[in-house]
Formats: structure tokens, sequence, C-alpha cells
């Protein structure tokens, strides 16, 4: 079977869907991302390379804890890239949001460990099949994350519970490799040519309700009840969950492919505290929203409490950015999550356009 036999081929535009749907929908629709064969081929010629800048914004709700974790690499390009990156690829950069539950272990360990495993086994120097590989890369160090979890929390005593959901992103160059368990989101918030806004889903809710993903639980002697594996766990897919392993939960991820377009303005990925109270639309045209927002001001050298970054202050557009995530992740609770709140935005800078 094709890898990304799901994609349209790389001279067909897919139809973008408005929004994302519905959680009890979206584990029975296949996502059609944007694609080509980018970094397939060593001689094809490289495109720029976008600049990408990620913010974040959290809030506990009305947990006692904050069991989710995550992780900005903006730029994780090994210091000496000669035979050490595939196909002339010159920068990497990674994103990782792990919604945890029945503790913190496993979303503190996934973000501590799962990118380090990706680069252990992302593939170096001509290959041939660059998709497949980086598949199978991700593949694995999804699987050796949840074995190492596991062998820790199983020598614990008592044992460890905890679990978590998995929405990462490795960027290679322009190529967006996305991998993700559970029922964490990432979108990618597009402008067409009418300066219409159109989103990408570039993840996959694995949800026991979702006919696949049940027949998988049950034919290894798990059951579903009242959406719930064994009536309890509230995902398919996920990095530790032991107790569940043998009840057909999977760290298997669903992995897709797309190429940045120069009509790309962000990525916004989440937590289902996020979801569960916005739609794709309604969180794109907040963030925009901040934004444009003119009252935000950029902080001055001489302002109590300016905060520096490389040296030197955030830009206006870093600020703003800033804000959007911690306004968004705000208003989620505002309108009625009680669970964690994660909030995620990758701003991406085309080369040549100039940051506010």
């Amino acid at each position: 079977m094709d890898l990304f036999g799901d994609l349209p081929p790389p001279s067909t535009a897919p139809a973008l869907s408005e929004d994302l749907p519905p959680k009890s929908e979206s584990a029975n629709r296949k996502r059609h991302l944007v694609g080509d064969d980018h970094g397939s081929d060593p001689k094809q010629p490289k495109l720029e390379v976008v600049k990408l800048q990620g913010f974040l914004g959290e809030r506990k709700g009305e947990r006692e804890d904050m069991q989710d974790a995550h992780l900005i690499l903006d730029d994780c390009t090994p210091p000496s890239v000669s035979n050490s990156l595939p196909n002339n690829i010159v920068r990497v950069a990674y994103y990782g949001v792990f919604d945890g539950h029945a503790g913190p272990r496993a979303s503190k360990f996934v973000a501590d460990h799962l990118h380090k495993n990706i680069m252990t086994y992302l593939p170096k120097g001509n290959v041939q099949n660059l998709d497949r590989e980086v598949k199978k890369c991700l593949v694995e160090s999804f699987k050796k994350t949840d074995d190492d979890f596991l062998q820790k929390a199983s020598a614990a005593s008592p044992s460890w519970k905890d679990g978590t959901t998995v929405t990462s992103l490795l960027v290679l160059d322009n190529t967006i490799y996305s991998a993700n368990v559970g029922d964490s989101r990432a979108v990618l918030c597009r402008r067409s040519e009418g300066d219409k806004l159109i989103f990408v889903g570039l993840s996959k809710d694995h949800g026991p309700s979702n006919f696949e993903e049940r027949k998988r639980i049950e034919k290894a002697g798990g059951v579903v009840r009242e959406g719930r594996v064994m009536g309890i766990l509230e995902v398919s897919r996920s990095i530790g969950d032991g107790r569940f392993k043998g009840c057909g939960v999977t760290c298997k991820p669903d992995v897709f492919r797309c190429t940045i377009t120069d009509k790309d303005q962000f990525i916004l990925i989440g937590c289902d505290g996020l979801w569960k109270v916005f739609t794709a639309e309604d969180a794109a045209r907040f963030i925009i929203e901040v934004l444009q927002d003119e009252s935000i001001k950029s902080p001055k050298d001489d302002e109590k409490g300016t905060n520096f970054e490389s040296g030197g202050p955030k830009m206006l557009k870093e600020v703003r950015y800033e804000e959007a995530c911690n306004r968004l992740a705000v208003e989620a609770v505002r309108r009625g999550c009680t669970d964690n709140v994660t909030v995620m935005i990758i701003d991406i800078l085309h080369p040549h356009s100039k940051r506010a």
C-alpha cells in the first residue's frame, strides 16, 4: 500500500474543507493535504526555506494540575549537516503538543524524548523515497518512546497509569510531516486567491467510537462502552496507558505530509480542550483579530518588564502572536472548557516578507 495513497497527485490541488468536522466525523474522514515531491529527489531545485517561529499559551482550567506538555524547536538542525540529513535538507524544525491524562509523567517524558528518537531514526544521505523513510522514522520513534516509557512506568511502585496524546510536526525545509495519536489537532491556516480563509487538517482524531478503531479494539479483546475503551479511556491511540495496550490501544501514529505554500500564514496546534469549544474557523479568526489589534504595542527598551529575546526586544508581531496564544487559551476556559488548555501557533514567515 502506498504510504501517502490518500493524498492527491502533486499537480492536483485538493478540495479543502472550511472547517474541521466534529470528532465523531473526523475519525471517519481522511484528511486531504497538499503535497509534492519536494525533497524526494536530491537533484530537484530547492525552494527558499521559510522561517518558522512557535508561540505558546496554556491554562490549567479547573484541573488540579497541568498535565499537558509541549516542545518548540524552531531550528534543531544538527551543527554539522554534512551526511547527517537526507537529500540536502538544510533546516529541521520540530513542534509538539502532548495532552497527558492520569498524570503528567507520560506527556513530560514524550516532550523530552520523542524528538531525540526522531533525529536518531531520521534517514541520512541520499534517500530514494524520502516520504516512506520519514514515515518509517516517525512510526519507529513513537514505538521506541512508548516502549521506553512503559518500561519505566512498569518499574515504578505502584506502576504508573499515565498516558498522553501526541500531535507533532517535523518540518524538513518546507515540507511538514505530521504524526499524531489521540485527539489533539493541528490545522494549517491558508489564504486562497480570493483572500478567503481555508484550513488544511494536519492530524486525524483517534476515538474508540470510530468504526475502524473500535474494530481493532474488539479484535484485541477490548470493548468500547460509552465511547471509551473499557469504559475508561477516551482515546484509542496514545503513548503510555500500559493497562490498555492489551485492549487494542496502540501508539502507531497517522502520518501526513504537507508542503508549505506562499499562501500559508500559520499553523495552530491545540489539545482537545481547545477544540471542544472552538472550530478551526473560529480559532483562526480569533487569532487574526488579535494579530491586527493595534492596541497591542511592542515593548520599549526603557519600559519596565521589557521581554528580551536573543539580545533584543521582541518584534511587534511576536508580541501579538504571544498575546493571541494566551487570549485563545483564556477564551477556551471562558467558553466552558474545564480541562487543561494548550495552544501553540507557528508563524510562517516567507522569504522577502517583512515582519511587523
